[in-house]
């Protein structure tokens, strides 16, 4: 469980705006009730409107792969990342239109790996498809420019003075490569600000060595990763860090060491502080049953699909490949690991940091938030929860905007699909 924070920082961050206290006022009650807006969506056919909700990869689920971006009026956008067009909503949540990344000739753009964000207010800026291209395209879907990357992305945000921050990695022979980079929308010019090296140099070429992370790269193109451990990405003390923006800012927060570094817009550290206080494990055994559920469940699969584009053939070979790495693993398990200090930060619509715990359950319905005013005090600790709502909450699919949070949630006891795109009152 998290404790206090040590407070050394963030007062880099006092001066950049000036903040309501509305909604600490209301995290400081301790429990924050999300309450939905009746009104808002109301008259949506929302089986109709996300039908792809049930889409499969193979015999894999990948529906719930969307993303909600909320525009300066309050329009929402909603990707369907493994398909080639956005939902667009209106401010009280009406179904508006479906469109897709068109060009001046009118072709449609595929693989568009979804949205990540705005950028100079009026731009959308999306993910990196398997060739290193970020598509980026105004509101209406009229496609501007491609930025090129020669990595994949695991977060990707904007700055105010108009360049895009992504976090990357990249696989080597020796080495698997994390890093923090600022991207100059502009030029496509870029600066990377921190990086850290896993060790591969004992791994077979197709395989990705390490542990609860698995790999296989295709004998023609394109290669194929998973993790059996839960929030893997953020186990372990280099796992990869977290961005967010506040005011003329940078975040970057490390969840396996719990440190925080405040940046100026050219990634320059002005200020640095600990968090203390994270006390839970997974031990060996828990994690080697982790593991062999892991491996019961891919074992089970009857026709994987982890490539489109290659054969049914190959498909087993990678599985068979992958499902034999775990089994190794299984002796390499021999030491407890230690819960990340968070998983995952957020801005509020009035500047404010929120901290989450790292939650003991994926897509728990309870989750403890501590709250860091925009000038660096830890005002209190606090926990949202809702009676309507099944919350996954992660900056994907909770996203603050004018005081009210817009989430993209499964609503309990529903019929047919249960997702829905709502906004929430804080109360």
């Amino acid at each position: 469980m998290m404790k206090k924070l040590t407070i050394a920082l963030l007062m880099a961050l006092m001066a950049s705006t000036v903040m309501s206290q509305n909604l600490i006022d209301i995290y400081k009650k301790g429990t924050v009730k999300l309450v939905p807006d009746t009104e808002y969506g109301v008259g949506n056919n929302w089986d109709k409107v996300f039908k792809s909700y049930n889409d499969k990869y193979g015999e894999k689920p990948i529906g719930q792969r969307k993303k909600i971006t909320v525009l300066p009026d309050g329009s929402v956008v909603v990707d369907h990342y493994y398909r080639d067009y956005f939902t667009r909503f209106s401010p009280n949540g009406k179904f508006v239109k479906e469109f897709s990344i068109t060009k001046n000739d009118g072709s449609t753009i595929k693989d568009t790996r979804g949205i990540n964000g705005i950028v100079n207010d009026n731009i959308f800026f999306g993910g990196v498809d398997k060739i290193g291209r970020m598509f980026c395209f105004d509101f209406n879907g009229n496609y501007q420019k491609t930025l090129k990357l020669d990595y994949m992305i695991k977060q990707a945000i904007s700055l105010p003075n108009g360049k895009i921050v992504v976090v990357g990695w990249v696989l080597w022979k020796e080495k698997i490569r994390d890093f923090v980079s600022i991207i100059d929308y502009e030029t496509n010019e870029e600066k990377i600000i921190w990086d850290h090296f896993t060790d591969r140099s004992n791994c077979p070429p197709a395989e990705n060595c390490k542990l609860f992370h698995y790999g296989y790269a295709f004998k023609s193109r394109g290669m194929v990763s998973l993790s059996t451990m839960p929030y893997a990405d953020a186990l372990g003390m280099q796992s990869p860090p977290k961005i967010e923006s506040i005011g003329d800012n940078l975040v970057i927060a490390y969840p396996g060491t719990g440190e925080i570094v405040i940046c100026n817009l050219d990634g320059k550290a002005i200020s640095k502080t600990q968090m203390n206080g994270v006390t839970n494990f997974i031990s060996v055994e828990e994690q080697k049953e982790i593991q062999k559920k892991a491996i019961e469940k891919y074992k089970s699969l009857n026709k994987p699909i982890f490539a489109g584009w290659a054969s049914e053939e190959e498909n087993k070979e990678a599985l068979q490949s992958m499902v034999k790495q775990m089994e190794d693993d299984l002796t390499k398990i021999k030491d407890p690991i230690k819960l990340p200090y968070f998983s995952n930060i957020i801005k509020d619509s009035d500047g404010n940091l929120l901290i989450f715990e790292f939650p003991k359950e994926e897509n728990a319905n309870k989750f403890n938030v501590w709250v860091i005013k925009n000038g660096g005090e830890v005002v209190c600790q606090s926990t949202f929860v809702c009676d309507d709502y099944d919350l996954e909450i992660n900056p994907s699919k909770f996203v603050f905007h004018n005081g009210y949070v817009y989430g993209l949630q499964k609503l309990k006891n529903a019929e047919g699909v249960p997702l829905r795109l709502q906004r929430f009152k804080l109360e």
